[in-house]
C-alpha cells in the first residue's frame, strides 16, 4: 500500500510524536509499503526554530522518503503552522491512504478538504489536548475554543477514522459534542531504549551528582507542571541534604523562569538541567538510577516517558490526568497525584522516596505486567489491518 504520513514535525526534532511518526513509518516500510512522510522544516515550535541548514529537505532515510515542506505562522498567541504547498505535495504522493497526525493542525483541514473532493481516505490520529492543557494564554484558548465549536466538525467530516491512544483521550474528544467518523483505539508502541553502561553510577557520576537524585524527563514547557515540581522538591531537599533533582530535556520556553524560582528558594544547587541527551544509553542509566521519575504534567495524552522509566524498574509519580492513570495500570505501577497541587506531590515524593520496597514493587509490576501491552510489533500490525479495510472501503 502507498501511505502518506502526515506530521507537523519530524525527527531531529524532538518530541514524542515525532518519535510515534518516525517509528510507525519505518515499520510500516519494514513491512513492504511504500511510506512517504510529508512534515515541516521546524524543528521545535516554541521558541520557533527551523531545523539547521544542514538538514535535507527531501531525503531517503530507513526505507522512508521524507519531504520537508516549508511552514509559516502567525506570531504570538495567533501561533499556528501553515504549511506550504501541502495540498500540492499530497497530489504529487499520490497515496492510497493518508494518515495524518494531530487534531486541530493545519495538516488535518487539507487532508479533509481533498477527501471531501474526492482524495483517498484519511485515517486521524488525534493526539488530542483539551483546551486547558494547550501552551498559550486566555486568547489562544479562546481561539481554539472557536475552532472546536465552529470548524472541528467539518474537518471531522472528512476523515475515515480516527485514532486514539487511550480511552480517556476518546473521552475529552467525543466532549466536544460534534459527529465523529468511527473511533478506534491503538495505543503506541515502546521503543526500547539501548541497555544502560555497566557501572551502576554511570549517569550520576557523568554530571558529578553528590547522592542520590529523582529525575523528570521531558520539554521544559509551561505545560509540564515544572514550577510545581520546584515547591515540592523543596521538602525533601531539606529532608535529604545530598538528593538533586535533575531535569532532562530541551529548553520549551520555561527554563527562565526555572531558573528564578531557583535562585528565590536558595535552590540553585539542588537542581541540575542536563538539557537535551542524545546518549540514549546514558538516558537509561539515568532512569535505572533514579529514585523516582516524576511526570507532573497538567496533561499527557499518553505519556512515553513513564514506559521508558518502568522499563528499567524505576517507580514513577505522575499526574492523575489524561491517559496517565491508564498507562499506570490505575496507580498499581505508580503513584497518581492531582495535577497543579503541591502538597500532595510532595508528600508522595517524601513517602515513595523513603520507601524502596514500593519503588520496587511499582517497578516490577509495571516491567511486568504493564509493558507487554505496548509491543510495537502488535501496534503496527493492528494500524496495517485498520489501513488496509479503511481503504476496501
Amino acid at each position: 500500500m502507498r501511505i502518506t504520513e502526515v506530521a507537523t514535525r519530524y525527527p531531529p526534532g524532538p518530541g514524542g510524536v515525532e518519535r510515534h511518526v518516525d517509528t510507525v513509518a519505518r515499520r510500516l516500510a519494514d513491512r513492504g509499503h511504500e511510506v512517504h512522510v510529508l512534515t515541516s522544516d521546524l524543528y521545535r515550535e516554541f521558541p520557533w526554530q527551523e531545523l539547521a541548514y544542514g538538514v535535507p529537505r527531501s531525503e531517503l532515510r530507513g526505507g522512508v522518503r521524507i519531504r520537508r515542506l516549508p511552514v509559516w505562522s502567525l506570531p504570538g498567541e495567533l501561533h499556528y503552522p501553515f504549511f506550504r504547498g501541502l495540498s500540492r505535495a499530497l497530489r504529487e504522493e499520490r497515496p492510497e491512504l493518508v494518515h495524518v497526525h494531530t487534531y486541530g493542525t493545519h495538516q488535518v483541514t487539507v487532508a479533509s478538504r481533498w477527501r471531501r473532493r474526492g482524495g483517498p481516505p484519511v485515517v486521524l490520529t488525534a493526539h488530542f489536548h483539551p483546551i486547558w492543557s494547550i501552551e498559550g494564554g486566555w486568547f489562544r484558548h479562546r481561539l481554539r475554543g472557536f475552532y472546536d465549536r465552529r470548524i472541528s466538525g467539518r474537518v471531522l467530516r472528512g476523515v475515515d477514522r480516527v485514532i486514539v491512544q487511550t480511552r480517556e483521550e476518546e473521552r475529552l474528544l467525543r466532549r466536544l459534542a460534534v459527529p465523529l467518523p468511527e473511533v478506534v483505539v491503538v495505543p503506541p508502541g515502546r521503543t526500547a531504549l539501548p541497555p544502560p553502561p555497566a557501572d551502576p553510577a554511570a549517569f550520576r557520576r557523568s554530571l558529578g551528582l553528590p547522592g542520590p537524585f529523582v529525575l523528570f524527563v521531558g520539554r521544559l514547557a509551561s505545560n509540564k507542571g515544572l514550577l510545581e515540581l520546584l515547591e515540592a522538591f523543596r521538602p525533601l531537599a531539606a529532608h535529604d541534604r545530598s538528593v538533586t533533582l535533575v531535569l532532562i530535556g530541551e529548553d520549551g520556553g520555561m527554563r527562565p523562569a526555572l531558573e528564578d524560582r531557583l535562585r528565590r528558594r536558595s535552590l540553585e544547587g539542588r537542581v541540575r538541567f542536563t538539557g537535551f541527551l542524545a546518549d540514549e544509553a546514558m538516558l537509561a542509566a539515568a532512569f535505572r538510577e533514579a529514585r523516582l521519575v516524576l511526570l507532573p504534567s497538567q496533561y499527557e495524552a499518553f505519556g512515553l516517558v513513564l514506559l521508558e522509566a518502568l522499563a528499567q524498574g524505576t517507580a514513577v509519580i505522575a499526574s492523575r490526568v489524561g491517559g496517565i492513570p491508564e498507562v499506570l495500570d490505575g496507580g498499581a505501577a505508580g503513584r497518581l497525584v492531582p495535577p497543579g497541587e503541591v502538597g500532595p506531590l510532595a508528600e508522595a515524593m517524601r513517602e515513595l522516596y523513603d520507601d524502596p520496597a514500593a519503588c520496587r514493587r511499582m517497578g516490577e509490576h509495571g516491567r511486568t505486567t504493564v509493558l507487554p501491552r505496548y509491543d510495537w510489533d502488535q501496534v503496527v500490525g493492528r494500524l496495517e489491518a485498520l489501513f488496509r479495510e479503511v481503504a476496501r472501503r
